[in-house]
């Protein structure tokens, strides 16, 4: 339940005026670790910003740095200096490759992972105010099942998940999408099948998975949004701490990214506002707190 003092907050948040201006905020997340999600997000930031759109990636793995070390940008302050009132973030937003902005999260940081709900509202207030110099809020969320991951799934437009065909990984992204249906109200997501050795491969996940959700999770769709194919370089990519289109261009995974990005690019934004003037996620992003 939201306090008054609370919904009063909300109501006073503007993200409604983000789907005027054509602003699409995206979620992508994995329920498990190690599927290769931060590496697909800081390369799909990089192939949009390539397409001339505006992006901004939120390190939402809150108390752990991911995107900026992988893209090897320091950070001298995180997400904790904005919370405390210390920054705006203006002041902590890094620049990165091909001229993606980043928000990193800070590092061994335990009082980050289990934001408080005035904590939250403090986060997305001051991304509501400089959301709409940007095309795309991408929220790169943490691992698992957390407070903080279904946050910040729940206040996204949208919800990617990627899974690999590993059982473990579909295990994780059905437990996910069912505390995201039982608990914000989400009934859509759009799945990305990350490190196969052929799209036939990732077709065969996506079937196992809606295989599952329509029989157990009713009224859910999952859209088959794309796959990416396994590279060996991938681990060199990281290694360096380079975007891996910006090392290898012309690859099968760089083309896998580059199809997935104008996929994405090439979509309107859809309806986000519900009743009122008040935006959809926010009442789904909330109603659980």
């Amino acid at each position: 339940m939201i306090l008054g003092g609370q919904a009063s907050t909300l109501k006073r948040m503007t993200y409604g005026d983000m789907s005027e201006s054509g602003l699409r905020v995206l979620a992508v997340s994995s329920g498990k670790g190690g599927v290769g999600k931060t590496n697909i997000v800081a390369n799909l930031a990089y192939a949009l910003s390539k397409r001339g759109k505006k992006v901004l990636v939120v390190d939402a793995d809150l108390g752990l740095n991911n995107i900026d070390i992988l893209l090897g940008l320091a950070s001298k302050k995180h997400i904790g200096h904005v919370l405390s009132g210390e920054s705006n973030v203006e002041d902590i937003i890094l620049h990165g490759p091909e001229g993606i902005h980043v928000l990193p999260a800070g590092d061994g940081l335990q009082e980050l992972t289990q934001l408080e709900t005035e904590k939250k509202m403090v986060l997305m207030d001051e991304l509501d105010r400089v959301s709409r110099n940007y095309d795309f809020l991408i929220f790169d969320t943490g691992a698992g099942i957390s407070a903080n991951v279904t946050f910040f799934c729940s206040a996204a437009h949208e919800t990617f998940l990627v899974a690999t065909t590993e059982p473990t990984s579909l295990t994780d992204v059905y437990a996910l999408m069912k505390i995201l249906h039982n608990n914000h109200s989400q009934k859509h997501f759009r799945l990305i099948v990350n490190s196969v050795t052929s799209e036939r491969e990732a077709q065969g996940v996506y079937r196992n998975l809606t295989a599952v959700t329509d029989r157990f999770l009713k009224g859910v769709s999952v859209e088959y949004l794309g796959y990416i194919l396994h590279d060996p370089n991938v681990p060199k990519a990281i290694r360096q701490q380079k975007a891996f289109l910006e090392l290898y261009p012309f690859s099968k995974f760089s083309g896998c990214i580059n199809e997935l990005a104008e996929k994405v690019s090439k979509e309107k934004p859809k309806s986000l506002t519900g009743e009122g003037n008040q935006p959809y996620f926010w009442r789904s992003a909330f109603q659980a707190q």
